[in-house]
């Protein structure tokens, strides 16, 4: 009866063990794609929200990828030594600072257009799983803390 007191600890039954490994598994499959763009997925997915935007915070931008500002910084960094972003203080309140597309920036979307289409052909989901999947993600991520 003790070895049920700590069922709860075993990997099999852990929730958080699949969607990590899956998170893995589907960011490897990205990794020739963005490979052959000279960007990782964490600037890929960065560049994506810029293709939206045009402009933007460093704060709305990590709050969007749910990463923290050490962890975009570097990144920033790197997406402007590429040329694909510039950065600047803002000029109503210096504690900002906005995030730009570069001309070479939009021009890259180009590249990247069938990058996902690609990698959905390797997930091996249906679409229905696809969006239900989604959905449930999404869930757990506007319900945390």
């Amino acid at each position: 009866m003790s070895e049920l007191k700590y069922d709860a600890l075993k990997l099999e039954n852990q929730l958080c063990f699949p969607l990590y490994a899956a998170s893995r598994e589907v960011v490897k499959k990205y990794r020739s794609h963005l490979d052959a763009l000279g960007i990782t997925y964490t600037q890929y997915i960065t560049m994506m929200v810029m293709w939206e935007t045009g402009s933007t915070t460093v704060k709305s931008l990590g709050e969007r990828l749910f990463l923290d500002s050490g962890t975009m910084t570097p990144v920033l960094k790197s997406l402007e030594a590429k040329g694909y972003v510039k950065r600047m203080r803002s000029t109503d309140d210096e504690r900002s600072v906005i995030v730009e597309l570069t001309n070479d920036g939009a021009a890259l979307k180009d590249a990247a257009v069938r990058i996902p289409f690609k990698v959905a052909e390797c997930v091996g989901l249906t679409a229905d799983e696809a969006g239900q999947l989604y959905r449930l993600l999404y869930k757990i991520l506007n319900t945390s803390d």
